[in-house]
Parts: C-alpha cells; structure tokens; sequence
C-alpha cells in the first residue's frame, strides 16, 4: 500500500508505479499509461500536489482513480454535475471497486450509510459537489475520518478566468484546509496558462507537478464552413452527415435549435434524436441510449450533453453555430475519435453567432443597478433573520418588466457569489401566516380547551411581532419546543384557518440574505473584479471568433491557445493546411452589412 506522505525515495515510487500498472490492468483493462498519465501517477504516489490537464478522453480519472485503490485511506472526489458524478461511480460499481458518491437525490438515510461506509474504511472514493462539501457538517465528518487525497475534477471552474466559473468551488480551497490540506490533485481538459496559475493559486497547491500534455487531437480534422442563413446551416450539416459514416454528434446553440435541427435531419432520413435540458429525465435518458446503442446515428444536443458520455467512436462532431469560447468548442469537439480513429470536427460559422452570445454575456453580468434592485427588493421581503420566502419568479415579479428573469438569475448568482445570499431548501417547518382575528375576538373565544390555540399565537407574535398583522416567515421548529413543532403546529394551524383566526401556506423554500447589510447600506461586491470578468468572457468569445476566421493552421491555433509545448506552424490536417478552406473574403462575407467597420490601420 501507498502512504500518505509529501515525498517518497525515488525508488519507492518506481515500484509504486510497477503495482500501479498492475491495478491498472487488473482493473480497467488497459496494458499500460499513456506518457502524460505516467508523470501524473508517479507525482501522486510519490505524496506530490498535482495538476493535470489533459483532453477529453485523454484518462484524467485514471491519474486519481488508480491511486486511491492503492493506498490506504478515503479519496474525496469534487465533481461539479451530479449527472457526472453518477456516471463515474456506476462505472466503478460495474468494475467491482468502492465507490460512492453524495448529492441531493440521495436521503438522509442513504447519505448516513455512506458516511458509515467511509469511516469504516470499506469505500475508497466519494464523489461530492463543493457545496455539499460546504453544507452543515460534512466537511468536519470528513476530517474526523481523514482524507488521504483530495482529487479535484473540472478544476478550472475554479478560475474567474475559466470558461466555466463556479463561485462554489472557489470554496475548495477553504474546504482543504478544514479538511487537513490533504495531498490534492486538480484535473481539467481545458485551461489556459493564466487559468493554470490561478487553480495553483486558488488550491494553495505545493510544488505541484504539473501535466500538460496532449492537446494535440492528431486524429481530428478541423474545418469551418461559412454560411449566411439557418436554411444553409440545415443543408450543410445534411450533406456532412451524409457523407459522413459512423455515429454522429450536432451540437446546437439553444432548446429550440435542438429540436428544430432533429425535425430537418429527420426528414432528410437522418436518423437523428434531441437531447436537451427542457426534456424530462425519461426522455433525455431514452435519446442518450438511443444513440449509444446505434438505434439513432446521430444525437443533436446542447451542451448539456456529453459529460461523463463515453462513446469512443463518434466519427463527426458538427456545431451548427459558433461557440462562446474555444474551451468549449475544444471540449465538444474532442467528443470525436476518442478511439484514437480518424474523425472530423465541423464548425458552421456565420458573423451573427456572434450576436447570440454578445447577448448571453450581457445577461451573465448584470448592470450594477440590476443588482442593487434585486438586494432591495429581498431585503423587504425578508424577516428579521434574513429569510425571504421569495422564488425566482417571485423576484422576477417584483422587478419592472424590461429587466427580465435572466438578468434577475444573474443578480443573484451576483449576490450568491459575494455570500450575501442563498438559496434555502424547502423545509417543512417553514410557514408563512397573517393573523386575521383581533386581540380582543382572541382573548375572548380562545379560552379553556382552546388555551392551547391561544398559546400558539403568543408564540408566534413574540416571534416576528407586529408583522404577524401583515403575515410573516415563521420556522414552526425554532418556536418553544415545549409547542410539539412543525408535526403538532400544523393541525392547530389548519383549526385556526378554518375558523378565520389565522391564514397561512407552506413557503416551500426561499432565499436567506446577509441580515447585517442595513438597508442603505452599499452592497459589499467587487464591482471591478465583475467587470474584468465580463471583458474575460468577451475575450474568449473573440479568441473563438479569431479561431473561425484565421487564415492559417486551425490545430495550431488551438494549441497555441491552449499553451501547448508542441504547437507548430502546420499540422497538414485541417481546412486550412488541407486547402479546402472557404476563403477569408467569404468568412467575412457572412458579417453583416450594418456591423462591418474599416480595417485598423
């Protein structure tokens, strides 16, 4: 077994690597690492800090995963989509090895007997998403029963630099140092050089070894095809998919370009099915087996597909618009030729792509007045203790119409992001009431039997006090306990309805805010770190838009993105090398009239 330690001799960790190849076949099958995943094992089991970043399909997991099986103690896996999660644990199960992971489908029930597990050393990996990390006791449970390494996945969500920023894992690196800044490993497929300083940064990891390598898809052939209209978009993807054989991936921007896209490919015999966000469970489930198992070649999505996907013969990989950001499309696009095959990665580019995700970005970062609104209108509607029984729509409600529920979600991710609010969960003790009846009509008809009902409503006056007259959140378990809780109050509050003393409605949940901000009170958000990471996203965005129009080698462009040790001039396999490119001239031509400007000088 591998310890737990910061250095090894150099010839412990040879032998490690030896025993590691052997898990690795015993396992998972394979006959041995690919070089990139050679360096990365050997850092683990030698006790060094890692951080990994490798393409998709390149074997990130198996850096973490190979390990953890080896030595003693529990590995925590962050992982930020419970769907991702799920998959990676069911493929474990199938192989046989402990794994487990905890999010909010599970039970309480379940969530204990997995934490047994845990501590009675009988599960060697738990996958976790940051904020369950984060929430009551879990990472004090987890101290209490030693994490030997803590592998981070998708790390570049960490980064306000990343494409995919999440301010929850921006938490991990607290969370590691409650948890005893266990060794860590970060795992990603896309960052860039800045976005790779700032995870080292953000983790505080320690002389960490870091892996970039295999940027390089050799197998994949990149073109991009200017067109004008959706009509051209629709026909071209036709012909692409035709020509093409093998399973197929499209991806579109939007719900309603997925289904549209699947109607046209299907009356041109396409055998094609959507996969969408807007789609119930069954459905989604149903067109993702459907194309894993060849009953549909190809599968139109958004980019809610394809984490955690593991179809390694996908031969095309067709975007019906532009991405907004290379992150993204360099993830997408390596869905194809995960065998190692040749496959093709088709860009349909036209200028106004551009414009869908100008609008995006808008709505991701809120004017500062939009936050402010949205801080208000929370702070009137919670009680003394911050809660506000408000949902989304609810907020979006009290906003003038021309601001919109996307901005009104950006505020609170805004404000969510600073700690100054949350969402809280429905909680079956949380009501709100509004008193009805007088003091006097009470004082006089809720006597004898009915001194209890009377009790009740002095409790929850001394509660929330005068605004009980205009209705008020009350959590029925933080009243007396001597009152029974939530289980006895409920029927007294139905009685009390029923006779006109009282009305009231389980709140289902709201939005908890920081009660110390007084109202008035300027908001205590970094407004110039949110503008820089609005200029951030535009700059991705234009880094795509330059990877559609370059007029040289597009594999170059990418790495060279990417900072990529092995980037070259020519790679002799995309449109560009090829000589099969549209012309710039007809890649500018797609820009419309009213956008085009003098080139700088």
């Amino acid at each position: 077994m591998i310890a737990s330690q910061h250095t090894a001799p150099r010839a412990d960790v040879s032998v490690a690597l030896d025993e590691a190849r052997a898990t690795l076949r015993q396992h998972f099958g394979y006959p041995d690492f690919r070089p990139p995943q050679v360096r990365a094992v050997q850092a683990v089991l030698s006790g060094r800090d890692a951080l990994v970043v490798l393409p998709t399909g390149g074997g990130k997991s198996l850096c973490y995963q190979v390990p953890a099986l080896m030595r003693e103690g529990l590995t925590i896996v962050v992982s930020p989509l419970i769907s991702l999660m799920k998959d990676q644990v069911e493929a474990l199960e199938r192989r046989g090895l402990s794994a487990a992971y905890i999010n909010s489908t599970l039970s309480s029930n379940e969530v204990a007997d997995r934490m047994a597990r845990a501590r009675d050393g009988s599960l060697k990996l738990l996958y976790l998403a940051p904020e369950r990390m984060d929430a009551g006791r879990t990472m004090q449970r987890l101290a209490d029963i030693g994490v030997a390494l803590l592998a981070v996945d998708e790390a570049h969500c960490i980064s306000e630099w990343g494409h995919d920023f999440r301010p929850s894992y921006r938490r991990i690196g607290r969370i590691r140092d409650g948890l005893g800044g266990p060794q860590t490993v970060a795992l990603t497929a896309t960052a860039t050089p800045d976005v790779r300083q700032d995870i080292v940064r953000q983790l505080a990891l320690r002389e960490p070894e870091v892996v970039v390598a295999g940027f390089d898809r050799t197998n994949l052939t990149y073109h991009v095809v200017p067109t004008r209209t959706q009509h051209d978009k629709d026909s071209t993807a036709v012909q692409w998919l035709r020509e093409a054989e093998g399973p197929a991936i499209v991806y579109a921007p939007t719900r309603k370009a997925v289904e549209r896209v699947t109607a046209t490919l299907v009356r041109g015999r396409i055998r094609a099915t959507a996969y969408h966000a807007g789609l119930d469970d069954s459905l989604r489930q149903r067109a993702q087996d459907a194309f894993m198992n060849e009953r549909a070649r190809v599968i139109v999505a958004t980019s809610a597909f394809g984490m955690g996907i593991d179809k390694p013969d996908v031969r095309l990989v067709v975007h019906h618009a532009m991405p907004g950001s290379l992150e993204a499309y360099y993830q997408e696009a390596g869905r194809a030729g995960r065998d190692g095959k040749a496959s093709t990665c088709v860009l349909l580019h036209s200028y106004p792509d551009r414009f869908t995700h100008e609008f995006f970005i808008a709505n991701a970062h809120p004017e500062r007045s939009v936050v402010e609104l949205v801080w208000t209108q929370l702070q009137r509607a919670a009680d003394a203790s911050g809660f506000a029984p408000l949902t989304l729509d609810d907020l979006v409600q009290r906003v003038p119409p021309k601001v919109g529920d996307r901005k009104v979600g950006a505020a609170l991710r805004v404000l969510m992001a600073q700690g100054l609010c949350n969402i809280e969960p429905p909680a079956a003790g949380r009501v709100f009431v509004r008193l009805l009846a007088t003091p006097a009509r009470i004082t006089r008809e809720l006597v004898g039997e009915r001194e209890f009902d009377r009790e009740v409503l002095r409790a929850l006056w001394r509660a929330v006090g005068k605004r009980l007259e205009t209705g008020a959140s009350v959590d029925l378990d933080g009243l007396p306990p001597g009152l029974g809780g939530a289980m006895a109050l409920v029927p007294v509050l139905e009685r009390l309805e029923a006779q006109q003393f009282v009305t009231w409605t389980a709140t289902g949940g709201g939005m908890r805010i920081d009660p110390r901000v007084q109202t008035g009170q300027p908001l205590p958000v970094d407004w110039a770190l949110l503008e820089r990471r609005r200029q951030a996203d535009l700059g991705r965005l234009d880094a795509m838009q330059r990877y559609a129009q370059t007029r040289y080698c597009r594999r170059a462009f990418v790495l060279r993105y990417f900072g990529d040790p092995e980037a070259r001039a020519s790679c002799g396999a995309c449109d560009r090398c090829l000589g099969t490119s549209t012309s710039s001239a007809a890649l500018e031509s797609t820009r419309p009239a009213r956008t085009r400007t003098r080139p700088r000088a």
